[in-house]
């Protein structure tokens, strides 16, 4: 009796243990309920870092009064202390160009014309292409990247008429239609950077349009800020003005006509299918 008792007790006590292990540990829907709450904190701190980054840079821009230096008499006044720095220091100065045009691309600061000359004028046609190009790509893609997070909600504000205009284009070839936003600046850099992203765009057709769309209008700069050095020794003027000159709009618009010819010869291709086949039936 006294055996049977004892066991009883601890059928109890084994079986108690039992209810309070399943009270404790926690389900598989609880873990993955918490697991998605971390994850959406996660992202919520992300999202409130680079905001706060972006913020700043913005108003360190405007704050600092960098806007107003940023042109090409600042440029003129300075040329020789910016043409000793980058000899005696080339890698530095490549550098901070580079991380500059970066930051001016993801901050979406109209300093990029500017800077662009600037390349030219520094490193020379072909190296300053090469530096703008990656950093402008750089740049894009990041704002490209923080445009398809929560943080886009008020990126997404400033371009929903843009958007509906763009739409049909990137559905039908986002790849070509990138290329030819590139080359032509029908829309302002900074929405191109953006309405992708708000219409599924994958980063890849992004990356490649922006890199390659890009060269020409870079080019055309950067060959003008490699010519200031004489300009300025001669005294003449010179304005942004005067870059986009009748002839490099035309070789612009030219460009982006024989960019867009496989998608023309596509459209074309498929037109005559369907008439063909309207045509057997």
């Amino acid at each position: 009796m006294a055996i049977q008792t004892k066991f009883g007790l601890h059928t109890i006590h084994h079986q108690l243990m039992l209810k309070k292990i399943m009270i404790t540990k926690p389900t598989k829907s609880d873990s993955d309920r918490e697991r998605m709450l971390w994850e959406s904190v996660r992202q919520l701190r992300k999202v409130v870092i680079v905001s706060l980054i972006l913020g700043l840079g913005f108003a360190l821009f405007y704050i600092s009064g960098f806007g107003e230096f940023a042109n090409l008499e600042t440029l003129k006044a300075h040329r020789h202390w910016i043409s000793g720095q980058a000899k005696q220091y080339p890698s530095i100065i490549t550098a901070v160009f580079m991380l500059t045009y970066i930051m001016s691309v993801a901050l979406s600061l109209p300093i990029g014309t500017l800077l662009t000359i600037l390349g030219g004028y520094i490193f020379g046609q072909t190296l300053g292409a090469v530096y703008v190009v990656t950093s402008a790509t750089t740049g894009a893609c990041i704002i490209f990247s923080l445009a398809k997070t929560a943080l886009g909600v008020s990126l997404r504000e400033r371009a929903e008429h843009n958007i509906k205009i763009m739409e049909p284009g990137f559905q039908k070839n986002a790849l070509y239609y990138m290329l030819f936003l590139r080359l032509i600046p029908i829309f302002p850099f900074f929405i191109v950077n953006i309405v992708p992203a708000f219409l599924g765009v994958s980063l890849r057709p992004y990356l490649l349009g922006t890199f390659f769309g890009i060269i020409p209008s870079t080019f055309i700069f950067v060959t003008a800020g490699a010519s200031l050095g004489s300009i300025f020794r001669s005294g003449n003027t010179f304005t942004i003005d005067d870059i986009l000159t009748p002839d490099s709009i035309i070789l612009l618009c030219t460009i982006a006509i024989f960019t867009l010819l496989p998608v023309l010869y596509r459209w074309l291709k498929r037109r005559a299918n369907q008439h063909t086949n309207a045509g057997n039936i």
